[in-house]
């Protein structure tokens, strides 16, 4: 596994502020950051502080950043167990690799609509593969009737619809559940006496279904949460993903926090 150089990472974070902002008129399409990071990896804090950035910032005109911290393990075994770690997104990032032809996994490592391995030393290439992922989506997604019931554990319910009428392939429906802010105090590894922060940490990676193509899906998720999780940091992604880690197709995102939670 390799990594991106600090330094590249800093100068790509001094691009991405420099880009124009977000016009609230104007229509967003919906695009999915996926960020591969680890706690125990030098070269990751920075990429974390972009997303976090960027996921505020929202630097795209027309379009809106939908973000995931994906922590994968492989960096688990140099000192530092990252708490938010896990084989799911490692498995994930190596799928990735496969169909995107990548010699090999990295991190940090950003995939933009499961489509474009973001090449994070490159300020001109962020811009432009954000940019160009602002075409309208074919399939429409809806997060609703959010809820959490219960305690210890806690379970968190919501409705999903995707309008795939428009599309002419298969998708595979995934939801997301995230922490919407995470800080660790790392003891060890690379990181050692580092204090990081993190922005959307996927805590559950979850295939809802399957989206045939020109047809309509509809369900409702169910997710227990880990005992001790504060409902009140959560977010849900979802998205639609043509089949074999293809193209993300559509996306949606719900704080669970938010004024128009039900």
């Amino acid at each position: 596994m390799r990594t991106v150089p600090l330094l590249m990472m800093l100068a790509c974070m001094a691009g991405a502020e420099t880009m124009q902002a977000v016009d609230a008129k104007s229509p967003a399409t919906p695009i999915l950051v996926e960020l591969f990071t680890s706690e125990g990896c030098s070269s990751c804090p920075p990429a974390d502080a972009w997303l976090k950035q960027i996921d505020k910032s929202q630097p795209i005109p027309g379009a809106q950043l939908i973000v995931l911290s994906e922590h994968v393990d492989y960096w688990d075994h140099d000192g530092w167990k990252d708490p938010y770690s896990s084989s799911v997104f490692t498995d994930r990032q190596s799928s990735y690799a496969h169909a995107l032809g990548i010699q090999s996994p990295y991190t940090p490592q950003v995939i933009v609509d499961g489509t474009s391995d973001l090449q994070l030393s490159d300020q001109q290439h962020i811009g432009q593969a954000l940019r160009s992922a602002t075409q309208p989506s074919p399939v429409t997604m809806r997060i609703s009737a959010v809820k959490i019931e219960g305690d210890s554990p806690a379970i968190l319910r919501a409705h999903i619809d995707a309008d795939g009428s428009a599309e002419k392939h298969n998708a595979d429906i995934y939801a997301a559940v995230a922490l919407d802010h995470a800080e660790s105090q790392v003891l060890h590894g690379e990181n050692g006496g580092r204090r990081l922060s993190h922005v959307a940490v996927t805590e559950q990676l979850i295939k809802i279904g399957k989206l045939e193509r020109g047809k309509t899906f509809s369900t409702d998720l169910q997710a227990k949460l880990k005992p001790g999780m504060d409902p009140g940091n959560l977010r849900i992604v979802v998205f639609a993903q043509e089949q074999g880690f293809g193209k993300v197709l559509g996306a949606a995102l719900q704080e669970v926090n938010s004024p128009g939670k039900q």
